[in-house]
């Protein structure tokens, strides 16, 4: 699991450009939107293709994402629960 964190974090920087910030900086729990890293709504369309294309995942409530996307923490829960890549 901690692979997988580390995997998304990278991800997460190099999908959206946060060229700024430094994967030590990214706590598991830290909340993605908001206060975290302040990411927007189309960065979460973004985390939804990345989960598309790197791990055949398919949200098919857009809904969902709120919860999926709350951390690096619950995303990966949810890709290792959910994937078929």
């Amino acid at each position: 699991m901690e692979a997988l964190k580390q995997e998304l974090k990278e991800k997460i920087i190099d999908v959206l450009n946060l060229e700024d910030i430094a994967i030590e900086e990214i706590q598991d729990n830290d909340p993605l939107f908001g206060d975290g890293l302040g990411l927007d709504s189309i960065d979460a369309l973004e985390l939804i293709v990345l989960l598309d294309k790197e791990y055949g995942i398919k949200l098919a409530d857009p809904k969902q994402g709120k919860e999926i996307f709350e951390s690096v923490a619950t995303m990966a829960q949810f890709i290792a629960d959910n994937r078929t890549k």
